[in-house]
């Protein structure tokens, strides 16, 4: 997958997810897409890197980490429960939309058992 798409996919996908709210508290040159308040991913450019950087549960940031070239830890995040996702062969569209649905899910778990009803229909 390609930079470009890659950032532009992510944010399709990220609006599909319910609830998400498209902000740029940090700036313009930083997407930011929350649940319920709370931060499950990020888009960005780092040294002419496009990248989306999301949420993970730490066993399954390491192994990604592991297969994929092309995902990392979380740039400028906590490395252990954020990865950056840069553009690369192996990265399709299939595996960025279950790693970011992963990241809506682990953000919304993390939420009171009435807001993760209200969520999740």
């Amino acid at each position: 997958m390609e930079s470009k798409t890659l950032q532009e996919s992510a944010h399709r996908y990220a609006l599909s997810l319910p609830f998400t709210e498209h902000c740029w508290p940090f700036g313009p040159q930083h997407d930011v897409f929350k649940v319920c308040g709370k931060i499950f991913m990020m888009t960005t450019t780092a040294h002419g890197r496009p990248m989306v950087t999301m949420k993970s549960e730490p066993q399954v940031a390491l192994l990604n980490q592991q297969i994929y070239p092309s995902i990392e830890p979380g740039y400028h995040m906590n490395k252990k429960h954020w990865i950056s996702v840069y553009a690369g062969d192996e990265i399709d569209l299939s595996l960025l939309e279950s790693l970011i649905q992963h990241a809506w899910d682990r953000v919304v778990d993390t939420l009171p058992r009435k807001d993760q009803k209200r969520l999740r229909p």
